[in-house]
């Protein structure tokens, strides 16, 4: 392997370890560096299995950070040393809302993915997208701006919302 390559793969690291926590595209950003920082020698269905294993670091790293958050068995300690497991029902309630938000992207992708592959997993494409939701991210901020927040909990969501969301996120 190049030294490049390496180098290349690191900055690749950085910069989707950044944009996986905002709230910006990091596969459009990952189709955009590998505009301008083309790996030698590689395959595209290499590139796009580099992609998953890239972005799966990332997912492993919030899931990482988050577990006490996100892992509904709890352990209790008893006072003679006995331990007993509970279930934590609000993360249950929220892993089912995740499931609930995954369901647009799943619909849409199992029955519309190579079509949109072949749309929009293109640089042109990519760039236009970050640009124009970049402008209506600040125009919907900016317009709330001075507005109390309708949801200020986890538990607050609702199945409608939820859905909503899994809608928006297919943007």
């Amino acid at each position: 392997m190049y030294i490049l390559d390496v180098l290349k793969s690191i900055l690749f690291g950085i910069i989707e370890g950044i944009t996986e926590w905002l709230p910006i595209s990091s596969t459009g950003h990952m189709i955009l560096l590998e505009k301008i920082c083309k790996f030698k020698e590689v395959s595209p269905n290499f590139f796009e299995m580099y992609l998953v294993v890239i972005q799966l670091g990332a997912i492993l790293a919030v899931v990482v950070l988050f577990w006490n958050q996100i892992w509904p068995l709890k352990r209790n300690h008893g006072r003679h040393g006995g331990a007993s497991i509970t279930i934590d029902r609000d993360i249950i309630r929220l892993w089912c809302k995740i499931v609930v938000a995954c369901i647009p992207a799943a619909v849409v992708g199992l029955k519309w993915n190579d079509l949109f592959e072949e749309l929009f997993y293109n640089y042109q494409s990519v760039a236009v997208a970050l640009i124009v939701f970049g402008v209506a991210f600040i125009a919907v901020e900016t317009a709330h701006k001075d507005k109390p927040a309708k949801i200020n909990s986890l538990n607050e969501l609702t199945y409608p919302t939820v859905l909503m969301i899994g809608m928006f996120q297919l943007i």
